[in-house]
């Protein structure tokens, strides 16, 4: 979604090393951290009084305490961003301590996403790796200049070893502890470039298959802290009641038998709804269930029927009279399908998903005159201060943010809607917190649904069945137009997080995507792999009706598009080695997907049966070969493709949201589906990387191949039969079947 960022050789002066980004120096501290473990561990706060640095605190006993710049949700980003700092540092594993970076995006704010906190489109270590990397070879540098000064040599003779610096000649060394307790800054600071880095075949950790997650033990032991376990002092508790309409408002509250519920402080009007108050969770609950609230009936989206809109939006697709906002253009496609032998042109859709998240939104705030402190479960800290300042009416560096570890995001917990409620009904009893925690039924009716979208795909192909011309339309309303207007507007009315993924790298003579956007009032959300969950469906299903088309093989068709991308080809090859492609089963069917999106190559096969009575799908097992570029932490990668695999084959078969005039009909998860345990496919995993390559994002990158692997495998086993529409309901299987 935003531009990689590269690491380049730069000098840094002392000014920056101290100031830019948070500065690229060593914090010598005093104070020590008593516990020492087997390995990495999380703290509250970093010991020690004096921190000429943000990032890195170093305490007498030798215990270094990095903070972790992105926010933890389940991808082990606490671990691998601290990682990129110690293993420069040469720090030693077992004495660091991570800390959760406070809300300061001037300081922490990831350089590869607008420079705010904000966790989210796989970007974090993509984001942050050359600037903490660079940290942590600052820093070894200026342990090595003060132990030289402590030492009377020159720096050139001295070398570093976990957490101390070696003087090989005379057989002496310092502890990092003793060093930051006695050593002056060496003024001019020393430098740190790209040159100073480690080469690859000198990491300690980074590759290594024995680093385990830090926030692993404390959800195992039951100590970690998510937002919706914050206790705090003379804590009240809040619920929302909203329209069952988005944009509707209350006209009219009877909250007579509400106010009579034992426990309950307070009956809040909002503009959006009516917020309660109480001493309780059950007691807020029973209140809201019990208010008579009058709505409005002037929003828009009393027009939003979703099955309706896609047929429109399917029409919108095919009418190639409508013109959309090119996405990108690679030749004259129009003019190559023109003159093309045979022309494929089909549809793919995909109707709107829930996060569904196990911690549902909830958030803590404390409002004291212009002054906000919020604990929450949050993938957006500059978001949530600059919302919270707007319901106070203070400035954003009057709000606070306590980042607790989060149930899981998806991109769900970048919005701000569970914040303002918690800071709004804070604000009507000032001086004392309150949590508002949504129920299921509210976290699945008000979600922010990934779009409703129609894709309409057309290729030409010449005489032998080459590719001459490809052209992509996306009709789908827009993320960015609420989220962040300003890039909307820059780029022309163009949203590339509903887009991502369209833009491939076969090697294909012209080119076309465009972007139709449809604009019917319902609030859209990032979810997990956005854009590139559906627009890999639609690529890479049509390359294999091509391949029938041809009467080639999926796998050697995707070889020849891909004859200039090693990186593709060894993916592709590695997966259908695991899977013994050409070997044939019985009664089962194998489907291939590839995809390059978040700076990694993805490669899956699915195994799957179809009961054809029911049209019920089976996946069976899914193979995956990942290349990250560099695999900083091998077995977390091996677990997020299971996580991607599991949660895409679930989003494939059974996930999906229907509005009917603007009111959400599902509300939890009986009726709600998602993938339970007994339907979730065995996953075998090949982690290979390209040393030398950029860091790639892998958070979602595990997703979007499993879908369209699935409707490929399904496609081969029951001679061409095309699932194109999410989900593969059984219903749509059968139609399917059907012809």
């Amino acid at each position: 979604m935003t531009p990689i960022m590269q690491l380049q050789s730069r000098a840094l002066s002392r000014r920056s090393f101290l100031v830019t980004a948070g500065g690229f120096g060593v914090a010598v501290a005093f104070g020590s951290l008593a516990d020492l473990a087997h390995g990495a561990a999380m703290a509250s706060a970093a010991e020690g009084d004096f921190r000429p640095n943000a990032w890195i605190t170093i305490a007498p006993d030798g215990t270094i305490s990095i903070i972790a710049p992105a926010v933890e949700m389940g991808q082990g980003i606490t671990t691998t961003l601290p990682l990129l700092v110690a293993e420069e540092l040469d720090a030693d594993w077992s004495r660091v301590r991570v800390v959760q970076a406070p809300s300061d995006a001037e300081t922490y704010g990831n350089p590869g996403f607008y420079g705010i906190q904000l966790t989210g489109g796989s970007e974090s270590t993509r984001g942050y790796n050359a600037l903490l990397r660079l940290t942590g070879a600052q820093t070894r540098l200026v342990l090595l200049a003060g132990a030289a000064g402590m030492l009377d040599v020159p720096v050139s003779e001295l070398v570093t070893e976990p957490n101390r610096v070696m003087h090989p000649s005379s057989g002496r060394w310092l502890d990092y502890g003793e060093i930051a307790t006695r050593a002056v800054l060496p003024d001019p600071l020393p430098q740190a470039t790209e040159a100073d880095l480690k080469p690859s075949d000198r990491w300690r950790y980074l590759g290594s298959r024995t680093i385990r997650r830090i926030d692993v033990p404390s959800k195992i032991n039951g100590t970690a802290v998510f937002g919706i376990d914050v206790q705090l002092p003379d804590m009240l508790y809040g619920a929302v009641l909203r329209a069952p309409v988005q944009d509707e408002r209350p006209e009219s509250i009877d909250d007579a038998e509400a106010r009579d519920v034992p426990g309950i402080t307070h009956i809040v009007p909002l503009s959006y709804g009516v917020g309660i108050i109480g001493e309780t969770v059950e007691a807020t609950r029973r209140a809201k269930d019990l208010l008579k609230v009058t709505w409005s009936t002037t929003s828009p989206v009393r027009n939003y029927t979703s099955q309706r809109l896609l047929e429109e939006y399917r029409a919108v697709g095919r009418d190639l009279g409508q013109r959309g906002v090119p996405a990108h253009t690679n030749g004259d496609a129009e003019a190559a399908i023109a003159g093309a032998a045979s022309v494929i042109a089909v549809d793919y859709m995909s109707d709107h998903v829930a996060h569904a998240t196990m911690e549902p939104m909830n958030a803590t705030a404390l409002v004291s005159g212009d002054r906000v402190e919020i604990w929450a479960p949050t993938q957006g800290p500059t978001g949530t201060q600059g919302f919270a300042a707007e319901v106070v009416g203070t400035t954003p560096d009057k709000v606070k943010v306590n980042t607790t570890l989060i149930g899981g995001g998806f991109g769900r917990k970048a919005e701000a809607d569970f914040i303002i409620d918690a800071v709004s009904l804070a604000k009507a009893v000032e001086g004392r917190p309150v949590k508002v925690i949504w129920s299921r039924e509210d976290d699945v009716r008000h979600d922010k649904f990934r779009p409703l979208e129609a894709q309409h795909v057309k290729v030409g192909l010449d005489a032998e069945g080459n590719i001459v011309g490809w052209r992509h339309r996306i009709v789908a309303d827009s993320i960015f137009a609420r989220t962040l207007p300003p890039v909307f507007a820059e780029a022309g009315g163009h949203d590339d997080v509903v887009t991502e993924g369209a833009k491939f790298n076969y090697a294909v003579p012209a080119h076309q995507i465009e972007y139709l956007r449809q604009d019917n009032g319902l609030a859209i959300g990032f979810w997990f792999a956005v854009g590139v969950g559906y627009t890999r469906f639609a690529i890479e299903c049509v390359i294999d009706e091509i391949a029938a088309a041809r009467g080639v093989d999926p796998v050697a068709l995707r070889l020849e598009l891909l004859k200039d991308q090693p990186r593709a080809r060894k993916v592709i090859e590695t997966v259908a080695r695991m899977a013994e492609w050409d070997r044939a089963r019985e009664g089962r069917g194998l489907g291939l997907a590839y995809s390059d999106a978040f700076g990694s190559h993805c490669a899956q096969v699915a195994e799957v049966s179809l009961n054809r009575e029911t049209g019920a799908i089976r996946v069976h097992k899914v193979w995956c070969a990942i290349d990250p570029g560099v695999a900083i932490q091998p077995l977390h990668i091996e677990a997020m493709m299971m996580t991607g695999i599991t949660n895409g084959t679930g989003h494939a078969l059974f996930e999906q949201i229907n509005v009917i005039d603007g009111e959400v009909q599902e509300s939890n998860f009986d009726t709600y589906r998602v993938i339970r345990m007994s339907e979730a496919p065995d996953i075998e995993v090949a982690v290979v990387p390209t040393p030398g390559s950029p860091f790639g994002g892998i958070g979602q990158a595990g997703l979007p191949p499993t879908g369209p692997a699935i409707a490929n495998a399904v496609a081969r086993l029951i001679g061409g039969v095309r699932l194109r529409h999410y989900p593969f309901t059984p219903d749509r299987v059968k139609a399917a079947l059907n012809g």
